[in-house]
């Protein structure tokens, strides 16, 4: 320490809030393990139940735990999940079982699922239309969904497609659709041929935040990806919104092309 320098000690919270986060991160609490309760952590002298209270509020901000009513404190899954582009291509083909996300999860042996919204017929706003080379207004059909892993949401998914691209692939009815929606597309006599994706970082907006379980200063990983047919049509635009810390995308195996 140089001279005149003054050393400030951690609040008790933050302090607190850092040794549960260390203890997390050495395994001695497990995903969706419950957190001693305040009342415990006070009786062993770790501070004051508004110490404590804070340091569990922090520990959730910070994406180390989910507190709900009824369930207590239990330790949040923060484990990666590897996403791969190519996981479009494994599902090109019709009459599979499982969508994009289920095969990348299934890779890693993991339980992912996908929990489809009903479609919602809407007139496109600008941004969606200039996307699909549309009219503003012109009819698209919306379909949301929520990637799983178990309980978790991971991430929520809204795609819009033209009407008559929607109507011919079956994709403005209701449930999921099997083996996934590029899948239908190629059955319906359609070929998805190229896809751009474009990823950002933010920090969620409360909702985001709610949908995802997570706290308010985990980022969230933005996602944006326009699917076009064989003629350059665009046939399809997905907005993908997902916790940061728990997914890696993966873009492996490129093509590289010399400059023209």
């Amino acid at each position: 320490m140089r001279e005149g320098m003054v050393t400030v000690a951690a609040p008790k919270w933050r302090a607190l809030a850092d040794k549960i986060a260390a203890q997390i991160d050495a395994g001695e609490y497990a995903p969706g393990e419950e957190l001693p309760h305040i009342r415990a952590l006070v009786a062993a002298g770790e501070g004051s139940g508004a110490t404590v209270h804070r340091a569990y509020q922090t520990l959730a901000a910070e994406g180390y735990v989910t507190s709900s009513r009824g369930h207590g404190t239990r330790v949040r899954d923060r484990r990666r999940i590897r996403v791969p582009l190519s996981r479009y291509g494994a599902v090109l083909t019709p009459g599979g079982t499982m969508g994009p996300w289920e095969s990348a999860t299934a890779a890693q042996g993991l339980a992912g699922g996908m929990t489809v919204l009903p479609p919602e017929q809407l007139a496109a706003p600008a941004d969606i239309a200039a996307a699909l080379s549309i009219s503003e207004g012109d009819p698209v059909v919306c379909r949301t969904r929520q990637a799983t892993i178990g309980a978790d949401v991971v991430q929520v998914q809204s795609a819009y497609y033209p009407l008559d691209i929607a109507a011919a692939a079956g994709l403005d009815g209701p449930g999921k659709v099997t083996g996934g929606i590029l899948g239908a597309m190629v059955g319906a006599g359609l070929h998805p041929t190229e896809a751009d994706e474009r990823v950002t970082a933010w920090v969620p907006s409360p909702a985001e935040a709610a949908a995802l379980s997570i706290g308010s200063t985990v980022p969230v990983l933005r996602v944006e990806r326009v699917t076009r047919d064989q003629t350059g049509r665009p046939v399809e635009v997905v907005r993908i919104t997902g916790a940061a810390d728990r997914l890696e995308l993966v873009y492996d195996r490129l093509p590289l092309t010399p400059g023209v």
